[in-house]
């Protein structure tokens, strides 16, 4: 669904309050919105303390290549995730990249992080883990050029997550109300999963029961608006929320 820009921007403040709210972010996470109107745009937030105090005037507006257009404030080191993946993948309109503690240990075993409850049903039957050591050696971790972010979205591929070794995860979709929900869900989901590997074998979704809640989806119903509203108002920014767009 195409939104306008105004209404995506004002989505981007309150999507990063949420995330901030819901301990998705900490300092050093981030979320984008593509340009409605040019594609190969984006919009995220410049450098802040964190993302619970970004305003309207924070959003800078960046190319594919993680440059920003005209503005000089310090943009986040790790822009070139959400260049990369909207570079790689035209169908994403929003991308998250945060550090939650509880997805960590499946980046770094040979446990694969599945969906396990229902809500964790967004993550997708298969999350990879892109362990930027394979193709550039002794990192800092950070994605910080162009390069880094291209190979991490081939990693991504057509999949909703990729987990970053070491360090957090990316995830993609087709709506800011999408990636944020998704971003809620998954370290829930990861912290059930690790939760019933200590009481035995545990039963993750099969992919029927994964397509059966695609199906289902939609970002602007008002079962879904009603959970961005909930999570708006939770992170003091319930009287920005307006009336979902029409369709």
């Amino acid at each position: 669904m195409m939104i306008e820009l105004d209404d995506a921007l004002n989505e981007l403040v309150i999507a990063n309050r949420i995330l901030a709210n819901e301990n998705v972010v900490d300092a050093y996470g981030h979320v984008s919105i593509r340009h409605p109107r040019k594609p190969d745009r984006f919009f995220m937030a410049h450098m802040l303390a964190t993302p619970e105090i970004v305003e309207r005037s924070d959003i800078v507006e960046f190319g594919l290549d993680g440059e920003a257009f005209s503005d000089g404030r310090t943009p986040s080191v790790e822009r070139f995730i959400h260049g990369g993946i909207y570079a790689a993948r035209p169908d994403v309109v929003a991308v998250v990249h945060a550090h939650a503690e509880d997805t960590l240990p499946f980046g770094i075993t040979d446990v694969p992080l599945r969906p396990v409850i229902h809500s964790g049903s967004f993550i997708g039957s298969h999350v990879p883990v892109w362990d930027i050591a394979d193709n550039f050696g002794d990192t800092d971790l950070l994605v910080s050029n162009t390069a880094h972010g291209r190979d991490l979205a081939r990693c991504l591929g057509s999949n909703n997550v990729v987990l970053m070794r070491g360090h957090g995860f990316a995830a993609a979709a087709q709506s800011l109300i999408d990636v944020v929900r998704l971003s809620v869900y998954l370290p829930r989901n990861a912290r059930v999963q690790l939760a019933a590997i200590q009481l035995g074998k545990f039963k993750p979704l099969s992919d029927g029961e994964i397509a059966a809640r695609a199906a289902r989806y939609q970002p602007y119903s008002k079962q879904t608006w009603r959970a961005w509203q909930y999570w708006a108002k939770r992170a003091g920014c319930g009287h920005m929320v307006g009336k979902p767009p029409a369709g």
